[in-house]
């Protein structure tokens, strides 16, 4: 099997020859081919070329393109600040007062084709990525899912406040938002990308009635959009959301990634019975970055005997540290035996 057609038959139920390994690379991408964050965040090229290289090196079977959550606030106006090791950031909110996204609502909604705009670098990224491997890799495209985008706009604690003072506002930003989502991961799903990441991850820091109403609801709409357009959706919430999986299964995605600080056995027995993919869930930090590769190969085994019989990928909970050595990545890599 290629990798492309090993992730594609453990989302649909079918028995790959062994357990994908799909984990998230950026830093740790973008300083093996020689780049900074700055140059990975900013170049459509630097961030294919890391990618497509992590491919190569370590004979992963999915790579992705994402690298910071700050596309649509920079094309809406905002003026981030891009940092040579870290990922951009907006120091300022954009939306603060409602006056300020009827400002936006009146405004024709930024376009993810546009030659020079943020959108369009991670769409060139993509395409470059499914034009060198997209054979036999998967490669994703990347969005943040409309809750988490409504975060970067506001501000995470402005919007939270929202919520809960002024729930009709924060329902329009949401519905604003959700539009330009889906618009761009459309654009990434056009590049002949199979399936688009989505990022959700300030969604676990808050209540599961809130989730249900915020969240959500505009989850499954940006979900609908990319599946009515023949794609499918992987959904990537940071964080413990424990409290949150049987929710998040209605979203419509088609694979969950699970963080650490999720219960291994807890997500197996959801998904499991809900007869969706998942991949997790190594601690980023003690199992990888910290670990000897045989310790990080112990741990990589656990979850896949643990998961045998169900839809699963190997992967850790988040992005794997830049810091991690390359030894101990390729045991984690290497750790999922060919099925007899």
């Amino acid at each position: 099997m290629t990798s492309k057609e090993r992730c594609l038959a453990a989302i649909d139920g079918r028995r790959p020859d062994r357990v994908p390994v799909f984990p998230l690379l950026m830093l740790f991408s973008a300083v093996r081919a020689g780049h900074d964050y700055r140059e990975f965040a900013t170049d459509a090229s630097a961030m294919a070329e890391s990618q497509i290289a992590m491919y190569k090196k370590f004979n992963i079977d999915a790579i992705t393109s994402c690298s910071d959550a700050f596309r649509i606030c920079a094309d809406l106006g905002g003026e981030l600040v891009f940092p040579e090791s870290t990922p951009p950031f907006l120091p300022e909110p954009l939306v603060k007062t409602p006056q300020e996204i009827t400002m936006f609502e009146r405004r024709s909604r930024p376009d993810p084709g546009k030659s020079g705009s943020r959108m369009n670098d991670r769409v060139r990224a993509t395409r470059e990525m499914v034009h060198a491997v997209g054979e036999e890799c998967l490669v994703l495209g990347w969005v943040d899912m409309p809750f988490a985008e409504a975060c970067s706009l506001c501000g995470v604690t402005n919007f939270i406040m929202f919520l809960y003072d002024a729930p009709d506002l924060a329902h329009r930003i949401l519905r604003f938002v959700t539009d330009i989502v889906t618009d761009f991961g459309l654009a990434q799903l056009e590049t002949g990308a199979p399936m688009i990441g989505a990022g959700d991850a300030t969604a676990s820091l808050v209540s599961p009635t809130m989730y249900r109403e915020f969240a959500l609801p505009y989850e499954q709409q940006v979900c609908d959009a990319i599946h009515n357009a023949g794609g499918l959706v992987k959904l990537h919430i940071c964080g413990n959301t424990t409290n949150h999986l049987e929710d998040m299964i209605r979203s419509g995605a088609d694979l969950f990634n699970v963080d650490h600080l999720v219960d291994f056995d807890t997500a197996h027995e959801l998904y499991g019975k809900s007869g969706k993919c998942f991949k997790g869930n190594l601690d980023p930090v003690e199992d990888v970055l910290q670990a000897t590769p045989a310790e990080c190969s112990r741990k990589a085994l656990s979850c896949i005997r643990k998961a045998e019989g169900s839809r699963f990928m190997l992967s850790a909970g988040c992005e794997i540290p830049a810091e991690t050595p390359d030894e101990v990545f390729d045991a984690f890599c290497r750790a999922a035996p060919v099925a007899s």
